[in-house]
């Protein structure tokens, strides 16, 4: 977050009565009961294949198409228990959110005419963990992650993140955007504006992915260069670009 980094590891993370630390207690503990109910789901899905294997007339290849279907069914399960659990890993610290980011970005623009810089920053004011210049604008992608269970949305037009107001994380990114902004228009002598995005690595998003309130959009990380390339309009020229990049190189500070 602007300011500061969210990914100096606090140690309280790593051990007891940490929510990580827990959750990650819980989900060992209760791995005899979702294999469990992978077999049971399993064994359903064989009795299914085989009934349907009869109905279609296919006798003996009802053993055969039975075992498929439950292999398919156990799975499936298990790579849902899977994708929920590394969905967590930002949040538990078994990964780097802005890692994750910084390479979805540069995989996605690179080709497309954008520059992604990473980690910059105006001394003793503000901090952001990813800066995107391209041809249809410029963007700062901050990185966050909150617990599973914990609801992002929007009400009345404010931000909330669970029971919690999100406007102060709000106000802090959209003023990082400005921030940068100003500085990139008083270096370069082009108008520049900033659109600020918080990539959430874990928490309860709405359907979609996506959500923006109080000028913030926030989103999957997966999406962030989904939204910048659906951008419409070219704002600035190859040579434009170039020179904001070399810019924002220059003056802001390499955090």
């Amino acid at each position: 977050m602007p300011g500061g980094s969210i990914y100096v590891q606090p140690s309280e993370k790593y051990t007891g009565n940490s929510p990580q630390w827990w959750y990650e207690k819980f989900w060992r503990e209760e791995a005899p009961s979702r294999r469990r109910s992978r077999y049971i789901k399993a064994a359903v899905g064989v009795v299914i294949g085989v009934a349907l294997a009869i109905r279609l007339d296919l006798t003996g290849a009802a053993p055969f198409i039975g075992l498929f279907l439950g292999v398919l069914v156990a799975a499936g399960d298990w790579y849902l228990d899977w994708r929920a659990f590394h969905a967590t890993a930002v949040w538990r610290g078994a990964k780097r959110g802005e890692v994750i980011t910084a390479k979805l970005l540069r995989r996605s623009l690179g080709k497309e005419g954008y520059n992604v810089l990473d980690g910059r920053a105006i001394r003793d004011q503000a901090s952001i963990d990813h800066l995107v210049i391209g041809p249809a604008g410029v963007w700062i992608v901050d990185n966050e992650s909150w617990s599973p269970d914990t609801e992002i949305a929007c009400y009345t037009g404010r931000l909330f993140f669970g029971e919690k107001y999100g406007s102060k994380q709000a106000k802090a990114l959209v003023g990082a955007a400005e921030a940068f902004a100003e500085l990139l228009s008083r270096e370069t002598g082009i108008l520049v504006t900033i659109s600020p995005m918080l990539a959430v690595h874990c928490g309860d998003m709405p359907k979609g992915g996506i959500l923006v309130a109080e000028g913030l959009t926030l989103l999957k990380p997966r999406l962030a260069a989904k939204v910048i390339k659906a951008a419409e309009g070219r704002v600035y020229t190859d040579e434009q670009i170039e020179l904001l990049t070399r810019t924002a190189a220059r003056a802001l500070q390499k955090v």
